[in-house]
């Protein structure tokens, strides 16, 4: 059953000859009116904030990735709390190996093989800050909360659930990946009490800050640690 809206009632005075609820003489009487449903908004801000890194699966490969600074809030509670969540959409390009001397002699176990990826990262392009609507696009089933926006013609991919199961689908170009460590309940018990506690069903506005620095490429070693990082 779906928690009853919060109604917004004023006091109003009409002035409609027509109206029934007038006097006998047609002067203004006061009557109560609906103005209307009082809807607030969950807000989710990705920061460019650095706050650490996390281990992400990527096409068999695990690569570290660095996170940054989420936080949620709303506009009736105005609790805050703090997640992770990527920034970064990594896609393999290419690995080499670098030879040890020794790889003559068939010591092979001394050579070096690094790995280079594509970032193609979503980033605001007019404004520093950019603002989406994600409330039509939630989706919620077995642990995974998904919200999908589109920015620069492209569809973008909002994730919390594990980590270890993600993939990125086919239709999606880019996509943040919320961190919690809690395979995403945290997150997303923090909406649906929000939810809960908003009653009418709130809206859902996605804010990015434009990062300064965007990376271009990512090279990682064998063991999948970031060993360099080339920007735009």
């Amino acid at each position: 059953m779906s928690p009853l809206p919060e109604l917004n009632l004023n006091l109003g005075i009409t002035d409609n000859p027509a109206s029934s609820l007038d006097g006998e003489n047609g002067e203004g009487v006061v009557v109560r009116t609906d103005s209307g449903l009082r809807k607030y908004t969950i807000t989710l801000l990705i920061s460019d904030q650095e706050t650490g890194k996390i281990n992400l699966k990527i096409r068999e490969k695990e690569v570290e990735i660095p996170t940054y600074k989420l936080t949620i809030t709303d506009d009736k509670t105005e609790e805050t709390k703090s997640y992770q969540v990527t920034r970064d959409t990594l896609n393999f390009v290419k690995s080499k190996t670098k030879k040890s001397f020794l790889s003559f002699f068939g010591f092979k176990r001394f050579d070096k093989t690094s790995f280079l990826y594509e970032n193609i990262a979503f980033e605001p392009h007019l404004e520093s800050l950019e603002k989406f609507d994600i409330s039509r696009y939630r989706k919620l089933s077995d642990d995974i909360l998904t919200y999908e926006l589109q920015g620069n013609g492209k569809r973008i991919l909002l994730y919390a659930g594990d980590i270890n199961g993600f993939q990125k689908p086919e239709n999606t170009e880019q996509y943040f990946v919320v961190v919690d460590n809690n395979n995403g309940r945290s997150f997303i018990g923090d909406i649906l009490y929000r939810e809960k506690f908003l009653k009418l069903t709130p809206k859902v506005e996605l804010q990015v800050i434009k990062r300064k620095k965007v990376p271009k490429n990512f090279e990682y070693d064998d063991k999948g640690n970031i060993k360099k990082l080339i920007y735009l």
